[in-house]
């Protein structure tokens, strides 16, 4: 496990990620970590005491990478932009889970099933994530069936989204 302490960050204007709070880790430290890495990689650990898992390390160029720093991570640290945090990871190879209710609905639908498997692991996973992300039963219900219905379309993520707010 690597321990070192850093602080919260914001970015400000920076296209997708205008207003993220962050962590920077320096490529040293990505690199006890996850020696010889110049790619993205998953941690689990601690910040400060709130214990994290899968969370993914971005390469920022340069060598560093950046961890964001959700709303449910900054809630349970109780610290916004500029505090300092002490971090506690090792690299996290735990398999990533799949949601439970989306692989159930996409059996109903073999075609759907077939083009979701033919996705790289990160993208079914990426689906599964913001499947699992949402606050509400039917935002999830919602998500679960734009998902089937896209790839019965055998659209993208970014396609099926576009899709259905074209439709909104």
């Amino acid at each position: 496990m690597t321990t070192f302490q850093t602080i919260l960050q914001k970015f400000g204007e920076k296209g997708e990620k205008t207003g993220w709070t962050y962590i920077e880790i320096p490529v040293q430290i990505a690199h006890e970590i996850k020696p010889d890495t110049k790619l993205g990689f998953r941690v689990k650990g601690f910040v400060d005491k709130f214990p994290v898992k899968l969370l993914a390390l971005l390469p920022m160029g340069e060598g560093d990478f950046i961890i964001p720093m959700n709303a449910q991570i900054r809630k349970g640290i109780r610290k916004e932009e500029g505090a300092m945090v002490t971090l506690n990871f090792e690299e996290d190879t735990d398999e990533l889970p799949q949601s439970e209710e989306l692989m159930m609905c996409l059996e109903d639908e073999p075609k759907a099933l077939e083009v979701f498997l033919k996705l790289p692991k990160s993208h079914q996973t990426y689906y599964s994530k913001w499947i699992e992300s949402a606050k509400t039963i039917e935002t999830k219900t919602k998500r679960i069936s734009m998902t089937v219905q896209g790839m019965l379309m055998g659209m993208t993520y970014p396609e099926m989204l576009k899709y259905y707010r074209g439709l909104s």
